[in-house]
């Protein structure tokens, strides 16, 4: 098979995480015995996985769960098990929860992990001051009582998803007397967990290197070291795992991956995760005018994308909750219609030759194909009277203008939900006062903000139906697919994917 040609740009892109490997003295080899190379689409942004902008970025969770552990753990396929909690529940009245504590955990430093850590880092994450993105969820529980092993606190307002965030976003425990010593800073340049790997040594913007944990409590880790390139770049991961330079890469083109799997010594996975692309629509500018709004989503042929830019991977949507959530409702459906999309524009004077003008923003190189994505609706909507300036952005810069309500009118971004709750997805991304929404109109918030308190489960579930229904008849939010992963890895080693869409160092092995 012939060799795929390494471009000035994917040479340069990877080069720069291999030059400060190489600086540093560490191997810049692939795995061999028990050291495995892995390139990811992201740096790490920060170490403290509870507090800012990256606690809530779903791709750094890879990071975070091989160093930290989170309250309750997830398997592979998103069932709930034992974490740093061996036992949880509401009171039958739901105004206590009672959790157990997992006993005989050390924390990286050698310090014993102790019930005290998991409060702490409980009443941290409710504390406003501290900074954490979901502070609305963990705040509403208080006053914890320690009795051996066993936790006990009151629950000041029901959050009928408060186990389920336990094993999501910023849902990890953190070392109490540690962090008290070191503080915020000190934090950031020596992290310690319980996870299974410790943070050996790292370059900002370049790389990390992990080292097992010899006295992690649960399964060893197969490999001693673990070397992680941040390669941004999508043409120079593919240079990394098809030179040999990196044992296993994630997100690459679908062109790519359908490639690299042909290829000797290479295998590969491609699966649906959680993840969802969609564009945000903020009330802004041209996007209060709801024939706008509508017409931008009856032009977009989403399965025209997934067939012709993701050679298939892909499920086209028409809500914010995907097959497997538990709000999903395939009866919500909205058509590829470009003539209904023509006949809205000219409904508010819009046409071809007097067109709606916007920015859109988006990543490149982020997710597969999500520029070019963009670059193909951009056409779309050019064809029926829109007319949309791409500005690309990178992903933190995203968080920052989401998380102060400044993207423009329409933004590109991938949504994870990992544990398919309607909150975590319809909820927080349309809810106005979230710091995750950027569409803030009252009849929203009035619909969305009883269910965050809705005891009744079925009550509760059938409620975000009927929200993503709303939603999607007013136009307030544009959901494009449900993705598909690509994994490409050396021969040499086995990756257990997770359909949340991680791909923790933990659970690669050799071969």
């Amino acid at each position: 098979m012939t060799n795929y040609p390494l471009s000035r740009r994917s040479f340069l892109g990877a080069s720069s995480a291999l030059a400060a490997l190489a600086a540093s003295g560490l191997s810049v080899s692939a795995q061999s015995g028990s050291n495995l190379t892995i390139a990811y689409n992201i740096p790490v942004l920060s170490w403290d996985p509870t507090t800012g902008p990256a606690a809530v970025n779903p791709v750094l969770q890879s990071y975070y769960l091989a160093v930290f552990d989170r309250f309750v753990g997830q398997k592979p396929d998103l069932s709930f098990e034992p974490g740093l909690l061996t036992d949880w529940g509401f009171s039958e009245d739901k105004s206590t929860i009672t959790m157990t504590v997992r006993e005989g955990v050390k924390w990286h430093n050698g310090d014993d992990f102790t019930p005290e850590d998991i409060v702490w880092s409980l009443e941290r994450a409710g504390n406003p001051e501290t900074g954490n993105p979901i502070q609305f969820v963990w705040g509403k529980f208080g006053n914890y009582r320690i009795d051996g092993q066993t936790i006990t606190a009151d629950v000041l307002e029901f959050e009928p998803t408060l186990f389920k965030w336990m094993a999501f976003l910023t849902g990890y425990v953190l070392p109490k007397k540690y962090y008290e010593e070191v503080g915020a800073e000190g934090f950031e340049k020596a992290p310690i967990g319980t996870g299974p790997y410790m943070v050996d040594a790292m370059e900002q913007g370049a790389y990390v290197r992990l080292k097992a944990f010899p006295d992690y409590w649960g399964e060893k880790p197969d490999f001693e070291t673990v070397t992680i390139k941040f390669v941004t770049d999508a043409a120079s991961r593919v240079a990394e795992v098809e030179s040999g330079s990196s044992d296993v890469t994630v997100n690459m083109p679908y062109e790519d991956y359908d490639r690299l799997i042909a290829k000797d010594g290479l295998s590969g996975e491609a699966i649906p995760i959680t993840d969802i692309g969609m564009i945000f629509l903020n009330d802004i500018e041209v996007m209060t005018d709801k024939n706008v709004r509508l017409a931008a989503h009856h032009a977009i042929d989403k399965q025209l994308i997934i067939d012709r830019l993701l050679r298939g991977y892909g499920v086209p949507l028409a809500t914010l909750e995907a097959p497997g959530y538990a709000a999903y409702d395939e009866s919500i459906t909205f058509d590829y219609d470009p003539d209904k999309a023509v006949e809205l524009l000219a409904a508010s004077g819009y046409s071809t030759e007097n067109p709606v003008k916007f920015t859109i923003q988006t990543t490149r190189g982020f997710k597969p194909k999500d520029y070019e994505m963009i670059q193909a609706i951009v056409g779309m909507w050019r064809k029926v009277g829109i007319e949309a300036e791409i500005e690309v952005y990178e992903i933190a810069k995203h968080y920052e203008l989401r998380a102060t309500d400044t993207l423009a009118p329409a933004a590109f971004y991938n949504w994870g939900n990992s544990i398919g709750d309607p909150s975590t997805s319809t909820g927080f991304a349309m809810f106005g006062p979230s710091p995750h929404s950027v569409w803030d109109t009252p009849d929203l918030i009035e619909k969305i903000a009883p269910l965050f308190g809705e005891a009744d489960e079925e009550a509760r579930i059938q409620g975000y139906k009927d929200v993503s229904k709303y939603i999607t008849e007013q136009g307030y939010v544009i959901p494009l697919l449900q993705y598909v992963m690509p994994i490409v890895y050396a021969d040499s080693v086995s990756v257990t994917p997770y359909t949340s869409g991680d791909l923790l160092p933990q659970a690669i092995s050799q071969a």
